[in-house]
């Protein structure tokens, strides 16, 4: 009774001081993909990965948390470069991926018991970072009700080679769309303004 009571004890703190659901869920998920989903050969084909809306996801609103939704894009995205073999071919060339930048544009609110599809689509890379496009999509009426942007940044190897590995040849990147391609423009100029601003307060120090 004693262990009982240990092993409820500590799941209880590792789901209040952890995110224990989360830590739970995502090797879980990785599993899921890895062995029992079907392999996607092509990086570019769009994946589906459904989730509905559980009470644990809502804010004082009763709509889904803002913060689920990365949440959520990030089991998508781990479905998605398990399942075309992007990850394997990464670790394989001694690399990992890290997350850059994320943007997300809200449109309609995601209500309890609702059931979404996150729709990722890798929408092209550069000598860096894969760019993705989530989608999450009311199963209700197909209404996107949010749009996820993310650079995927890859580190010890480039993402064309990892690429080339999933492929087994050469492929170059699609052509950006417009919107991915400003919102890239404004991540560049916020660094250069912070790097700026790091150079006037280092030469403010060394004064």
């Amino acid at each position: 009774m004693q262990a009982l009571f240990l092993i409820c004890g500590a799941a209880a703190a590792a789901f209040t001081f952890l995110d224990g659901w989360y830590l739970l869920r995502m090797p879980l998920t990785w599993l899921y993909a890895r062995w029992l989903l079907p392999a996607v050969p092509d990086p570019l084909e769009e994946q589906r990965f459904h989730a509905w809306v559980l009470p644990s996801d809502l804010d004082f609103l009763l709509h889904m948390n803002n913060a689920r939704y990365s949440r959520e894009a990030d089991l998508a995205r781990c479905v998605h470069m398990t399942r075309c073999g992007l990850f394997r071919a990464i670790r394989a060339l001694g690399g990992h991926t890290v997350l850059a930048a994320s943007c997300c544009r809200f449109r309609r609110s995601l209500r309890l018991l609702e059931r979404f599809t996150i729709r990722t689509r890798l929408r092209g890379w550069d000598h860096r970072a894969f760019l993705l496009e989530q989608r999450f999509v009311s199963a209700r009426d197909g209404f996107v009700c949010a749009v996820l942007l993310v650079r995927q940044h890859v580190v010890g190897t480039t993402p064309g080679l990892a690429v080339e590995q999933v492929c087994q040849r050469k492929v170059e990147s699609p052509a950006l769309p417009e919107e991915i391609q400003h919102w890239l423009k404004y991540n560049e100029a916020s660094s250069q303004t912070l790097r700026a601003e790091s150079d006037v307060q280092e030469k403010t120090k060394s004064r």
